[in-house]
C-alpha cells in the first residue's frame, strides 16, 4: 500500500508562487492551495483526487480554489465527487467549467455544496481568513457561454484586495480590468504530453489558447494589467496519459503575503502566444453542444 502511494504521489507537483505586488501590500501571509479539472469519473482514478487532497491538506492552507471541470462525462460520479470536496480541510471556493455544464451543471452545484464547497457563477464573495478580507471574483465557464463579467464584478470593493476565478484562462484579461490582480484557471490540462512542446502546438496552435500552463502577465503592473496562472489540473476528460514534467497533476500554492520575487518559483512567467478568438459560428457551436446533452438527459430521466 505504502509502494502504491508513493508511485501515485510521484505523479503529482507541487508548485509554490507569491502572490502579486497588491496583495502583499494589503495581506499577510494568507495561503491559497488551487486546484483545478479533476473530472471524477472513469478516465481518472478516484485515488487520484484523494491524493490531490491529501496533498493539499498536507500544506494547511486558509483557503481552497477549484477551477472547474469537476466531472467528465456524466452525473454518474457525483458521490465520490462530493467525498473529494468533503475530505478538503479548509473552506473551499469553486466556479465551474465546460463538462460540468456537458454533464449537467445542476447535479455538479448540489454535489459541491453537499461537500461543503461555495459555488460562484458570475458571483464575488469576501472571506475573513485568520482576521483579514479577501474577495473571491468567480466567474462562470466561457468555453459554453455561461459567463457575465459585469456581474462577477459587480460590487467589488477596490479596497479590498481580490482574487479571480476563471475556468477560461483568456477571460483574465477583462478581469485585470476591473481591479483583479491575479486570476487562477484551468481547461487546459497543460496539453497532458509536455515533451517536444507538444503541448504547446495542441492547445497553443490548434486550440487557440494564450494561456497554456504556467503564470503569465505582470505581478507589479498598474491596475489595468494582472497575473493568470493556468494550472495543469488533476484528471483528463479522454486520455489519462500525462507525459512530461510539466504535464504532470497538479497542486499550486500561493502564498499572497509573499512579495513577487521574495521566493523561490519553479516556474518563469511567459509570454503570451498569439491565441485565437472563437468565431461566432464556434460559439454557436459550443451552446448547442450543452442545450442536446441537456435534452439527451431530460428524454433519459423522464
Amino acid at each position: 500500500m505504502n509502494e502504491e502511494r508513493s508511485r501515485l504521489r510521484a505523479q503529482f507537483r507541487i508548485r509554490r508562487f507569491a502572490g502579486t505586488a497588491t496583495h502583499a501590500e494589503a495581506l499577510d501571509g494568507l495561503r491559497v492551495v488551487h486546484l483545478t479539472d479533476l473530472h471524477v469519473g472513469r478516465v481518472t482514478p478516484h485515488r487520484a483526487q484523494l491524493m490531490a487532497t491529501r496533498l493539499c491538506n498536507e500544506e494547511r492552507p486558509d483557503l481552497v480554489v477549484i477551477t472547474g471541470d469537476f466531472v467528465c462525462h456524466s452525473q454518474a460520479h457525483l458521490d465520490e465527487l462530493r467525498q473529494v470536496i468533503a475530505s478538503i480541510d479548509a473552506p473551499v471556493v469553486t466556479v465551474l467549467g465546460n463538462h460540468d455544464y456537458w454533464s449537467g451543471a445542476k447535479g455538479v452545484v448540489r454535489a459541491l455544496k453537499q461537500g461543503g464547497a461555495e459555488v460562484l457563477q458570475n458571483q464575488n464573495t469576501t472571506l475573513r481568513l485568520r482576521g483579514q478580507r479577501l474577495q473571491i471574483v468567480g466567474l462562470d465557464d466561457a468555453y459554453t457561454g455561461h459567463h457575465d463579467r459585469a456581474a462577477a464584478v459587480k460590487g467589488l470593493n477596490p479596497k479590498i484586495p481580490s482574487l479571480g476565478l476563471s475556468h477560461i484562462a483568456e477571460e483574465a484579461d477583462a478581469l485585470w480590468q476591473h481591479g483583479v490582480p491575479l486570476v487562477l484557471s484551468g481547461h487546459t490540462h497543460a496539453g497532458q504530453i509536455t515533451v517536444a512542446r507538444l503541448h504547446e502546438l495542441s492547445v497553443g496552435r490548434l486550440a487557440g489558447h494564450r494561456y497554456i500552463h504556467g503564470l503569465y502577465g505582470k505581478r507589479r503592473a498598474a491596475p489595468v494589467e494582472g497575473a493568470v496562472y493556468v494550472g495543469a489540473g488533476i484528471g483528463a476528460a479522454v486520455i489519462p496519459l500525462r507525459v512530461g514534467e510539466l504535464g504532470k497533476r497538479e497542486v499550486t500554492v500561493f502564498e499572497l503575503g509573499a512579495e513577487p520575487g521574495s521566493m523561490h518559483e519553479p516556474l518563469p512567467i511567459q509570454k503570451p502566444h498569439p491565441g485565437r478568438r472563437p468565431s461566432l459560428r464556434t460559439k454557436r457551436r459550443r451552446e448547442r453542444a450543452v442545450a442536446k446533452k441537456k435534452a439527451r438527459r431530460e428524454r433519459r430521466a423522464g
